[in-house]
């Protein structure tokens, strides 16, 4: 933390327009004045916070580019440090250079997240809010971003403080009524503490049900196209691919082994696997597997075919699973109707095209009904996709429902704080409140560099 550190913010894959090189720490403007030269002759030190200033970078006596340089002073910053940024030409070897400057000039180079992580330390966000950040970078979907922007605006931070105080303020009346019993009493107290603890409980249940959908939003709909040889599984998956993925032939049995796609329909993430030919002996095992881990079926009839034994297995495979059925080819003379696929499996039935990508709009719907109540925006509640967190909101309520079992046979008041500063604990963890070095170091390190 005594550091100032560097690092280039920007993408150092290719080369764009601009890039970014940023500079924190308690000598963030004396590293920027040894290595920035104004074209007013302004003195780093003395230029105004939030301004931003025209010159050159020089390593030594080197000219390295023409540069803009913002100046941003303690503690209104994202570390709550000096920060410097030097907007500098965006070729990848001029970037490198500028940076090469700002470390000569004494900064050094920052480890991946560790701006991130002085944000956290410095109380300018709390760890829920960092792992946030993250989770705003590798967005893969509309619905994931829009999940992650409400969680780094502290929507979660706010619930958790608030179970949290609930719970020290009961802790804190019992502990001063077995300090001070003359004056403050416990009689009937269980009854109020009673109250509070399904309060908590209740609240901890609200969110680990969002947990599902948070890991959807997140890493998307893990989705198996299963259907029997022919069906028009492969022309399914290029349809909404929107290229040539699959070997599509009119011979039966093309497709010899699983093909993933990630595609986005509507703001929505598919994780798209298109099966083995389910008639085939290692097809039948692995689409067994892939359908009982998924979390979206959708099943490819030949509609221009009656329903077969091949038909009939896949149903009794996917009774108890979110499926949709797509009845395919239905640019020609179907035999086999919805109402026939609605007595056979409880879904939801689209006749499709995948040749000529017709009835595929209505996919979208499908998939925003079953999954979000046809609704895509986000209301007001909030969504956990970390693991990390989930597992911490499970042990706080295994504490409070100890808290319950101490309640009802009758356990002393006493007794009953122990689980319940367990829960203030475990929550506490959730928005590094409590937090462990090592724990900070594993989350930052998943970072990347300049963040």
């Amino acid at each position: 933390m005594e550091d100032t550190i560097a690092a280039i913010s920007t993408s150092t894959v290719s080369s764009g327009g601009i890039s970014v090189v940023r500079i924190s720490g308690e000598n963030a403007l004396s590293v920027a004045q040894q290595v920035f030269r104004s074209k007013k002759n302004k003195n780093v030190e003395d230029m105004e916070s939030h301004t931003v200033h025209y010159g050159n970078i020089y390593n030594g006596e080197e000219l390295i580019d023409e540069v803009l340089m913002v100046v941003m002073k303690a503690p209104n910053t994202y570390t709550r440090e000096d920060v410097v940024e030097i907007d500098c030409h965006g070729g990848i070897l001029v970037t490198k250079k500028v940076l090469e400057a700002v470390l000569s000039a004494g900064a050094r180079l920052a480890e991946p997240g560790e701006f991130t992580k002085r944000a956290f330390l410095n109380g300018r966000i709390d760890l829920s809010q960092a792992e946030a950040v993250i989770d705003v970078i590798q967005s893969k979907n509309e619905y994931a971003l829009k999940s992650s922007v409400r969680q780094l605006s502290g929507k979660l931070s706010e619930k958790i403080k608030g179970l949290r105080e609930l719970v020290l303020n009961n802790v804190a009346y019992i502990e001063a009524a077995l300090d001070d019993p003359e004056h403050i009493s416990l009689d009937n107290y269980v009854n109020k503490l009673s109250i509070d603890v399904d309060k908590c409980v209740d609240n901890v249940d609200n969110l680990l049900k969002t947990c599902d959908n948070g890991r959807i939003a997140k890493e998307g709909i893990r989705t198996v196209i299963l259907g029997k040889t022919n069906a028009g599984k492969s022309s399914l998956l290029n349809a909404l691919a929107k290229e040539e993925r699959a070997i599509v032939t009119d011979i039966e049995g093309t497709t010899r082994d699983t093909l993933e796609e990630q595609i986005t329909i509507g703001g929505i993430q598919l994780n798209l696997i298109d099966t083995a030919d389910f008639v085939e002996s290692i097809g039948v095992e692995k689409a067994k597997k892939l359908a009982t881990e998924a979390d979206l079926v959708i099943f490819v009839v030949d509609s221009t075919r009656t329903l077969d034994e091949n038909d009939k297995d896949i149903i009794s495979l996917i009774q108890d699973k979110k499926v949709i059925t797509l009845l395919n080819k239905s640019d020609l003379t179907p035999v086999v109707t919805p109402e026939e696929m609605k007595k056979r499996l409880d879904c939801c039935v689209i006749p499709i095209s995948a040749k000529e990508e017709t009835g595929l709009d209505k996919l979208e719907d499908a998939i925003k009904e079953l999954f979000f109540s046809g609704n895509l925006e986000l209301n007001e509640d909030i969504y956990i996709a970390n693991q990390r967190q989930k597992q911490l909101l499970i042990e706080a309520k295994e504490a409070f429902l100890l808290v319950k079992d101490g309640i009802e046979s009758g356990m002393s008041e006493d007794f009953l704080t122990i689980d319940l500063m367990t829960a203030y604990e475990k929550l506490g963890y959730i928005i590094g409140e409590e937090v462990e070095d090592d724990l900070a170091d594993k989350i930052f390190k998943s970072f990347c560099m300049g963040k």
